[in-house]
């Protein structure tokens, strides 16, 4: 599947000559933006150091992007293109429940070590102080996630696995919270540790412990009292 920011309902930042070069050249151009925004934040990020690791000229790059700016919100956005591939099918599936959230759980486990850069730029703009941008980028990354976590939570009430009177858009963005901490667990130093502190310095190796013990605690507080 071709590796270009902007899928079918997401926003185009880059210009047309984008397209229009190798997709090779395109995944080096991402790899090289995610991984120094994702490292040195969006405004000590530096386009020289991007071009540099890419293999292109400066000069390249703002035939391609107007701006630093919208360099990053197509990298923002080729991430959110390949974690709405991983979890999106998830929603649709034939499978109750419970088999949905474990494959969610070792979808995050999988892509958190798979793409590490990308959940550590997400991690990145948690604690970005450009308001306008934040605003954007919630808005874009989150509409998705939202919109799969409520159907599972509908889908717990449809099965009898959680109250009537639960609300499935406050229990899906609590539930996005415990997996969204969990995707930082495992790439992003500081909650690694924390981790670590919690649950054993092996927990990192332990991911069918981890899959069933969040599980344990998911059906908790699905389980009707």
């Amino acid at each position: 599947m071709p590796m270009v920011a902007g899928g079918e309902n997401q926003p185009v930042y880059h210009k047309k000559t984008f397209e229009h070069i190798p997709e090779e050249k395109r995944r080096r151009i991402l790899a090289a933006a995610i991984g120094e925004f994702a490292n040195k934040g969006f405004d000590n990020a530096n386009i020289n150091r991007i071009a540099g690791k890419a293999g292109v000229s400066v000069g390249s790059l703002y035939k391609y992007f107007n701006t630093k700016q919208d360099l990053f919100l197509t990298a923002v956005h080729h991430g959110i293109f390949l974690l709405e591939d991983t979890i999106g099918p998830l929603s649709q599936a034939d499978m109750d429940v419970k088999a949905k959230l474990e494959q969610v759980i070792r979808a995050v486990q999988a892509s958190s070590r798979q793409l590490g850069d990308l959940i550590r730029l997400y991690n990145e703009m948690t604690s970005e102080n450009n308001a306008e941008l934040v605003r954007r980028l919630s808005q874009d990354m989150e509409t998705f996630s939202a919109a799969v976590y409520t159907q599972v939570i509908r889908q717990a009430q449809e099965e009898g696995l959680l109250r009537n009177d639960a609300d499935p858009r406050m229990f899906a963005y609590l539930l996005d919270n415990l997996f969204m901490n969990l995707q930082f667990s495992y790439a992003c130093g500081y909650y690694q540790e924390r981790f670590k502190i919690y649950a054993g310095e092996d927990i990192l190796e332990r991911d069918d412990f981890v899959v069933e013990q969040m599980l344990k605690f998911i059906s908790g507080a699905f389980t009707i009292q």
